[in-house]
């Protein structure tokens, strides 16, 4: 019988991208590359300067919390595979093999594994930099089994991280363990296929559901309008569009006595922090992110500041939040969420929305992405202007580089 290694190697070893998957790799290149070039200036793009390349160009990239997801698993693919295939001097191809891995155990590892308190981005991230870095080294399908055992050990992450610098960091950590086990099997290093069979039981998850049929990356990527939590990004856009067509004025903040959202429990998975008082813990917070999106319109980088989240009125807003969980659902975009506004003297507004601009059931437009990467820096459209996946390696490595390692 096969196992989850040797089929998953193989379907990587053999992967011929459709016109269809090379588009998806070449918008998944652009947006982690401006939002990993948006955080040049992060505290912890210091912090990661001593890493090695895979380590430090994912948990930059990553910091911000404006990465891709996959839906489906739960996963932000891209800011692991992308970097471990550019560490490796990869491209599309390799970065679509490491991306369909990804997915496709995230997926078998399912919405369980993540409700447990998983961290899938590094749980499948581990196994699918590997891949991404074997196919980058072009090892045959055997050698790619391997690299995949090899990174097991560090295929894990937890979400008690979430609003701390160790999310990024573990995320670093994955993509790193990946590209490391992809260059041991290279050089010979040998390891049982069957530990990733066993490590896949161990952490909950279902070989049967493991399925390498359809497009490189089954269900597509989702890509974030806001710099924060997925979670967020449905709330957010439902309030941003609010009386939309219906020519009301938007809210005042100001006149707001209490709001009340409604949504399935699992949506409200990583949103650990209910009174959050710095940047990062605003971009795991509902509370927060109601009161950024009243207050601030359309919340960018500087919305998600310790000093924005401490701002008084945001304080205010916050508080005012209360959260009602529907039982049930298995993603983050379960049902709909349900948002209802008094206001001082009694009015009240109401607004619903099931799919958030960016999902895959509803693309980001082009002027979408334009914007986005705009938001990402002044320079950042002209150092991406005709982007490859050769001259995206090198603007990573002037941009962030390594100090006081060999990468």
């Amino acid at each position: 019988m096969t196992g989850t290694a040797e089929a998953l190697a193989r379907w990587a070893h053999d992967l011929r991208p459709s016109p269809e998957d090379l588009a998806l790799a070449e918008r998944s290149l652009l947006d982690t590359m401006a939002v990993t070039l948006a955080a040049r200036q992060d505290p912890l793009a210091g912090l990661a300067a001593a890493l090695p390349d895979a380590a430090r160009w994912a948990a930059v990239g990553h910091v911000l919390d404006f990465d891709d997801l996959h839906l489906e698993s739960t996963a932000h693919v891209s800011v692991v595979c992308v970097a471990a295939t550019l560490a490796a001097g990869g491209d599309a191809r390799a970065y679509l093999a490491g991306a369909g891995v990804m997915a496709r155990l995230g997926t078998a590892l399912g919405w369980t594994h993540y409700a447990r308190g998983w961290h899938a981005t590094c749980t499948a991230g581990a196994p699918a930099a590997a891949v991404a870095a074997a196919v980058a080294l072009e090892l045959p399908a055997e050698r790619i089994a391997t690299a995949l055992a090899l990174a097991v050990p560090a295929a894990c992450g937890v979400q008690r991280a979430f609003g701390s610098a160790a999310k990024p960091l573990q995320v670093g950590f994955a993509a790193d363990a990946g590209v490391r086990a992809a260059r041991l099997a290279a050089a010979g290093a040998d390891a049982d296929p069957g530990a990733v069979d066993q490590w896949l039981r161990l952490v909950g998850g279902d070989p049967a559901r493991l399925d390498t049929t359809g497009p490189a990356v089954p269900g597509g990527l989702a890509i974030k309008l806001f710099p924060c939590c997925y979670a967020l990004q449905r709330p957010i856009s439902a309030l941003r569009e609010w009386g939309q067509g219906q020519g009301q004025h938007r809210i005042d903040p100001l006149q707001v006595a209490g709001i009340h959202v409604s949504t399935p429990e699992s949506t409200l998975q990583p949103l650990i922090h209910h009174e959050p008082r710095t940047g990062l813990q605003g971009k795991f917070s509902l509370e927060y992110a109601v009161a950024a999106a009243l207050l601030d319109g359309r919340p960018g980088f500087a919305s998600f500041t310790d000093e924005a989240v401490n701002r008084p009125h945001a304080q205010r807003l916050l508080r005012l939040v209360k959260t009602t969980s529907r039982p049930g659902g298995d993603w983050l975009l379960a049902g709909q969420v349900d948002i209802a506004a008094v206001l001082v003297g009694g009015d009240r507004h109401e607004v619903s929305l099931r799919l958030p601009p960016g999902s895959p059931g509803r693309p980001p437009s082009p002027q979408d992405m334009a914007a986005k990467i705009a938001d990402c820096g002044a320079d950042v459209p002209a150092l991406l202007t005709g982007l490859d996946w050769a001259r995206a390696a090198a603007i990573l490595a002037e941009q962030l580089p390594a100090v006081g390692v060999h990468s």
